[in-house]
């Protein structure tokens, strides 16, 4: 019964103040160990990419609840751009973590989903028409630093980029149409589609002081490129009802 409860069993809706999402490159064979079975690497080239969402989120609630009983919280979450093996045309995000700076959010979100949420104390302050954030967390794991300049639209592609354009980089903006995760008893992929509204993301300048995240084990012998970075913001959101993809090969 628990695991079934935690392949997103709802519906869900919620309202994006802001939502911003850093793209990061690295050498594909440092990202392939990250994966379960039956996702594999949505890549460009040799290279796959690894996302940081973060997200001023407005009631959150299950579709059926008034909106009057939804949830405000800050979110922070760190995603592989993946394709189901045996669907290509499935692309998504497969989550690695996610924070919040809400302790029901965390609760719930362990709960219903697979996104592996903590705690946090986050900080998010839009100022003549900066973005700051901060984010700080239990052992420095996932601390995060920057600021993002909302002016600066449409901004040039980062120095390094490996994208030709904006253009080619938007096909790496997130979220994608889903979300991906693996159940292991079963051996099955769980598949949560997200629906938006008036969802046009655009490109900007972001200065990242620190990312812990990307310091961890896991990256070692890689160093993380950024590639993009889009913001778009007041959009309307929902995430359907998680299915699940049976026996998916690697």
């Amino acid at each position: 019964m628990l695991e079934r409860l935690k392949r997103h069993p709802l519906a869900v809706e919620a309202h994006f103040r802001h939502s911003l999402v850093l793209t990061y490159a690295w050498p594909r064979q440092l990202l392939e160990p990250l994966l379960p079975p039956g996702l594999v690497l949505d890549t460009h080239g040799e290279l796959g990419f690894t996302a940081i969402a973060l997200v001023q989120t407005e009631r959150l609630r299950p579709a059926f609840l008034p909106v009057s009983l939804g949830l405000d919280f800050f979110l922070t979450g760190y995603r592989i751009f993946v394709r189901v093996a045996d669907a290509p045309s499935l692309r998504g995000l497969y989550i690695l973590r996610s924070d919040a700076d809400r302790r029901m959010m965390v609760v719930l979100g362990n709960l219903l989903t697979h996104y592996r949420y903590r705690l946090a104390e986050i900080s998010a302050a839009e100022r003549n028409g900066r973005l700051a954030v901060q984010v700080h967390t239990s052992a420095r794991e996932a601390d995060l630093d920057l600021v993002a300049d909302l002016t600066s639209k449409p901004a040039p592609l980062p120095p390094h980029s490996p994208f030709a354009d904006n253009v080619e980089a938007r096909r790496y903006a997130g979220p994608l149409p889903y979300t991906f995760d693996y159940e292991r008893s079963t051996a099955s992929i769980i598949a949560v589609k997200a629906t938006r509204q008036n969802w046009n993301p655009e490109p900007i300048t972001v200065e990242v002081r620190e990312a812990s995240f990307l310091e961890s084990p896991k990256f070692s012998g890689g160093q993380p490129m950024l590639a993009n970075a889009f913001h778009v913001e007041n959009v309307d959101y929902r995430w359907e009802r998680g299915e699940l993809i049976t026996h998916p090969r690697s």
